[in-house]
């Protein structure tokens, strides 16, 4: 299927850096952001940034470099990523979760002339020390804690001797590289320019304005943190950082700041409206909420627009960008099910494994494009090729992975991971279609089904299951009355009960992990 996107004129590329001194210059002591009880305003983030980029060029790094921030939330962590790219560098903003072996891996593919670390990833940072040390000698600089051979956060931002000359920043400059998996030895790194970062968060999508006040629980090296985060600073709004999300915190934080905006992932709306905090919590001063990061349960979405004042929006979409669909819950309550509309400007469509197209209403995997897509996957020629698609007209589009369809109203059903297919007996399960029947149990509070060996079927779909407190429900009752609701081809082989189900930083279920133990033999 090939939808008609409406193309709207690109807006003039403005730096962020320039948009940040814009504001202080005309909002000086307003807030810019606030984080664990501290706040910057728009006139000492503009000096925090500048002292940073100076900083930089004290160190000889500069245009075309790039520089590796391994920390969580803070106002440091802030002034980091904005004085690197005032410096003319690329910001890798790296996962705090990964592995001491994909952390190292990362930082060699992205070419990284400069660390950042915070303590908080000490105990990470201990295991590759020695590397560390060599790799970065004289490189290496410490937030908020002292080492040998490491600078001090306050001692590298003394002001330099003479005067640092700004370099001129251009849409085309790289802008940041964000990996892909910080779980694997070999993560991919997607890298945007200015000028794509800049024509996101100048998006009229959402409706930022200098009252707006964004409240942001999940990781900055996430780009369900970064995105929103450049959006409401491009409008001059107010954005206030969780280092760690907890329900009662987030709550009080919602109160406290009147939240107008905020953009979560699924596991994380699931455990507020279950905490008891909820119900009394005033949250009326809610314009919009968003979730993205995985697919929104749609009994759930309904909680969330019947307890939760504001519009929602869930934002189905992919770092790398072009496969963009937006769902207006409030304008569409019945397409719940879905994940709603091309955005505006994207182009999506589905294709069979042989790369053709298909039509509305068949099944195949989701493609699209549109002016907010990476430059491609950084030193990896050969991924990103294969990550693109080209229709005839050459235009390139790129492959999400996921398996989906369009309804006859042109609204985009997930079906699956293209990856997590279950071929059981030559037929094509979808998980999901599974873990939306189960998650209507009322004794059931989060699911994943993948494919387990068969020697029958080849492979057979297979349920774990996270029960309510005080669930009474026997794991084979379940698992019967899930089989009495679908067709015989989908039927779960087994169903077992799991304390929790292994989440990604961002909330999205490891699905290869849980897989694992079951191949392996």
């Amino acid at each position: 299927m090939t939808t008609k996107p409406s193309i709207n004129a690109a807006p003039a590329f403005v730096s962020f850096s320039a948009l940040i001194d814009q504001q202080a210059a005309s909002r000086g002591q307003a807030l810019a952001f606030i984080c664990d009880e501290r706040s910057l305003t728009w006139q000492g983030l503009a000096q925090q940034m500048a002292r940073v980029s100076a900083a930089c060029a004290k160190l000889g790094v500069g245009a075309g470099d790039k520089v590796a921030l391994l920390a969580g939330s803070s106002l440091e962590s802030l002034a980091t990523m904005f004085g690197v790219i005032q410096a003319g560098a690329c910001i890798v903003p790296l996962a705090t979760s990964a592995t001491a072996a994909a952390l190292m891996s990362m930082l060699r593919n992205s070419d990284a002339r400069l660390l950042v670390v915070s303590h908080d990833v000490l105990d990470l940072v201990n295991d590759i020390r020695a590397e560390l040390e060599r790799d970065f000698s004289g490189r290496l600089v410490a937030i908020d804690f002292d080492a040998p051979g490491w600078h001090r956060w306050d001692d590298w931002l003394a002001v330099p001797e003479r005067p640092v000359t700004r370099p001129n920043l251009s849409a085309e400059q790289d802008f940041n590289i964000i990996y892909s998996s910080g779980t694997t030895g070999d993560p991919k790194g997607i890298l945007h320019r200015h000028g794509m970062r800049y024509r996101q968060a100048a998006r009229p999508n959402f409706g930022f304005d200098t009252d707006s006040v964004m409240l942001l629980a999940t990781p900055l090296y996430s780009n369900t943190t970064l995105q929103p985060m450049l959006a409401t600073l491009a409008a001059g709004g107010l954005t206030v950082l969780m280092s760690k999300f907890n329900v009662p915190d987030y709550l009080t934080l919602c109160q406290r700041f009147h939240v107008t905006h905020t953009m979560l992932v699924p596991v994380q709306y699931q455990r507020i409206l279950a905490h008891v905090d909820f119900i009394t919590a005033d949250l009326s001063s809610f314009v919009l909420k968003q979730s993205t990061g995985a697919p929104l349960d749609a009994g759930l979405k309904a909680r969330i627009r019947a307890q939760w004042p504001g519009r929602l929006r869930e934002i189905y979409g992919m770092t790398e960008g072009g496969c963009t669909c937006i769902l207006d819950t409030d304008a569409f309550p019945d397409k719940l099910a879905t994940v709603g509309l091309p955005a505006p400007d994207h182009d999506i469509r589905i294709i069979d494994d042989a790369g053709g197209e298909l039509l509305q209403g068949e099944v195949g995997e989701i493609i699209g494009r549109s002016p907010y897509m990476m430059a491609g996957y950084y030193k990896q020629p050969e991924s990103t090729e294969n990550f693109y698609w080209r229709d005839e007209s050459g235009a390139v589009f790129h492959r999400s992975g996921d398996i989906g369809r369009f309804d006859e109203d042109g609204f985009l059903t997930l079906l699956d991971r293209k990856k997590d297919l279950i071929i059981s007996g030559g037929f094509n399960v979808y998980a999901s279609d599974l873990e939306a029947v189960l998650m209507s149990h009322p004794d059931v509070t989060d699911v994943a089904v993948i494919g387990v060996p068969s020697a029958q079927w080849g492979e057979t779909p297979m349920a774990l299951v996270v029960a309510k407190p005080l669930s009474v429900t026997d794991a084979e009752a379940l698992r019967q009355w899930v089989n009495h609701q679908v067709g015989r081809t989908q039927r779960l082989a087994a169903l077992e009960y799991r304390s929790e189900l292994p989440r990604s930083a961002v909330g999205k279920i490891l699905k290869r992990e849980l897989r694992a133990p079951y191949w392996q033999s």
